[in-house]
């Protein structure tokens, strides 16, 4: 047990896919895992390992934002043997031809601050993703024909953003879409020797203000799970 997993050894499987929402987490579990067993309820995040065609994987929250994310990472991959974490989450687009529903697969995530930031002092560190699974991920979305965007993305520390310059300058810069937890997924993982990626469904529009309805939101984000599972496994 850690302060913030309840789990016992054993009870974490070595590939782990992070929604940032409990109540997604137990969604996923149920849609797409055999034979779950809850091992994590501590603070109310829920986590769960079962079976995908035959293979052990957790599913397990993180929480909104960087800090979040960087307590259950650092957690699971020292204290639970974690080695492959797929951040699966929403996002916002911030490009006009990407759309509502489209995938992205995030190859680089810029940020402007991280829990990490210290490490590095003077230092700016780019995280990126793992290429393994990021070329297994790019495979299985292409497989699906599922609409999939694959570069930058941005992020954010903050969700009320009061920088619409930034959200312009990073757009020019092809930056796909912005979240709040991979650059920091990312950063772990490279400091600990885990392999890492996130896959995003783009659930509202920076530019065109576009939402995804919240009833529509589960039935959008299967593509991305089994995306993330087909990159794990495959």
């Amino acid at each position: 047990m850690t302060p913030h997993i309840g789990a016992k050894p054993g009870d974490i499987a070595e590939t782990v896919l992070m929604p940032g929402d409990p109540r997604r987490a137990r969604w996923a579990t149920e849609t797409f895992l055999e034979n779950p067993v809850c091992v994590n309820e501590v603070r109310g995040m829920l986590g769960f390992t079962g079976t995908w065609k035959g293979n052990r994987v957790t599913i397990h929250g993180s929480g909104m934002g960087m800090p979040s994310l960087s307590i259950y990472a650092n957690e699971l991959i020292r204290e639970y043997g974690a080695r492959t974490l797929i951040r699966i989450g929403s996002a916002g687009a911030m490009l006009e031809r990407v759309k509502i529903r489209d995938i992205v697969i995030a190859m680089t995530a810029s940020t402007m601050s991280t829990p990490s930031r210290g490490f590095f002092r003077d230092m700016q560190f780019a995280p990126c993703a793992d290429y393994g699974l990021l070329e297994k991920a790019v495979a299985a979305a292409r497989a699906k024909g599922t609409p999939t965007h694959v570069g930058g993305i941005y992020s954010a520390d903050v969700f009320y953003d009061e920088r619409p310059d930034l959200n312009e300058v990073l757009a020019r810069h092809g930056t796909l879409c912005v979240e709040m937890e991979a650059a920091e997924l990312y950063t772990v993982a490279a400091r600990l020797g885990a392999r890492a990626l996130a896959v995003l469904t783009i659930s509202d529009h920076l530019i065109t203000h576009e939402a995804l309805p919240a009833e529509d939101r589960e039935r959008s984000f299967g593509d991305m799970v089994e995306i993330a599972l087909e990159a794990a496994f495959a």
